[in-house]
């Protein structure tokens, strides 16, 4: 069954256009949240499922007995990283959760198998997306698994190897002139044109709920909620899954009402959180003439602003920018210190850590810092 206050929130949608249903809130145009009618996920119940992401299907929007469109995602480890810790001379544990052993190579893998999922069982004949790259690839991915066409909508700048990821898997590709957020008015005018289903960031509630399982593996691994969560932000879907995550484990009995710490990070070139946290703001203008070498950075506005700001906010946690200098030079030693396939997101978040430390910031506890996608995916850099 699937929760019934979600079922209800489709349902009106799709009666105000039933060939292509909205999923934003009719009121005010923010995303919707799956809430569940029952919270009820034992460890022991956890224990007994797959080696994927697919073990908390308690608390995801599948129905009993319904086989998830699955490449295997999740269960990414989580790395202990001893060399950063006495270079940084951190007194807490750090760990390193590596998003990059997901299929497609990066964090977008776990959205897109719960969205592919729910579309295919709601009977979708098609998926479109605007996409920096990886959930692009990822989508295509999860498309071909479920035999659903898919429509990727990418800047014409995207590193060549992302588009054609996309393509190999299947997925026509459209490259546009602009930026993710044109090649989301792009997508949204496909979708309407043709039926297709849209799984924008955020514009669907099933990504969300695929990405809030990182959270619930950092509970299950470490046994704790960590003191702090590092996290590199351009859409934010993964920072409000997680954020909604920690709730649902309190209720379902995991962890008391203690919380982490959640510091998003952004590049210096496109930083409207970073800008929003410090001025007080509730929400985040756009960010004009974005530019940063991190692809999955460069979303000069996003649907969640608000949700983000809230998480940030109500954790007692922080909005970062760091340069492009330091994001490369966080890439570089997380390989060669730790052996650990970052790319230029995951750099971000050593980068935000080294200037905390500079800051003199001090943690109560383990510091996690995620790397969200392979550096492979890129191609390959100039020196």
């Amino acid at each position: 069954m699937l929760p019934s206050t979600l079922q209800c929130s489709l349902d009106a949608a799709h009666r105000c256009n039933p060939r292509t249903p909205a999923t934003l809130c009719p009121h005010d145009g923010a995303p919707l949240l799956v809430r569940y009618p029952s919270t009820e996920m034992s460890p022991e119940d956890v224990a007994r499922g797959p080696a994927t992401m697919w073990r908390y299907r308690r608390l995801l929007p599948i129905a009993p007995g319904e086989e998830p469109v699955t490449l295997g995602e999740g269960a990414t480890p989580l790395l202990r990283a001893p060399a950063l810790e006495r270079e940084l001379r951190l007194d807490v544990p750090l760990y390193i959760k590596d998003e990059s052993q997901n299929p497609t190579a990066s964090f977008k893998a776990r959205g897109m198998s719960c969205a592919v999922t729910c579309a295919q069982r709601l009977g979708a004949q098609a998926l479109v997306a605007p996409s920096a790259g990886n959930a692009g690839a990822a989508l295509a991915a999860y498309g071909a698994r479920a035999n659903i066409p898919v429509t990727v909508f990418l800047p014409r700048d995207t590193p060549p190897t992302l588009i054609e990821a996309s393509r190999t898997y299947g997925a026509q590709v459209e490259l546009v002139d602009g930026l993710i957020d044109e090649a989301g008015r792009r997508a949204a005018a496909h979708a309407r044109e043709t039926g297709a289903f849209n799984v924008a960031t955020l514009r669907e509630p099933y990504r969300t709920e695929g990405k809030k399982t990182m959270a619930y593996e950092l509970v299950e691994t470490l046994g704790a909620v960590p003191a702090a969560i590092i996290y590199p932000t351009g859409g934010g879907t993964g920072l409000i899954g997680m954020w909604k995550a920690f709730d649902e484990l309190q209720a379902a009995g995991w962890i008391g009402d203690e919380r982490p710490r959640m510091i998003a990070v952004q590049a210096e070139g496109c930083a409207p959180l970073v800008r929003a946290f410090e001025a007080g703001a509730d929400c985040a203008e756009r960010w004009d003439a974005a530019r940063t070498a991190a692809w999955g950075l460069r979303v000069p506005a996003t649907l969640g602003e608000r949700l983000i700001l809230h998480a940030l906010r109500a954790s007692h946690g922080a909005a970062l920018a760091v340069d492009e200098e330091a994001m490369r030079a966080g890439m570089n030693a997380l390989r060669s210190r730790e052996g650990i396939d970052a790319g230029e997101e995951g750099g971000a978040t050593l980068a935000a850590l080294q200037a905390l430390c500079d800051r003199r910031k001090r943690f109560s506890g383990p510091v996690v810092l995620f790397n969200t996608g392979s550096a492979l995916t890129y191609g390959t850099r100039a020196a």
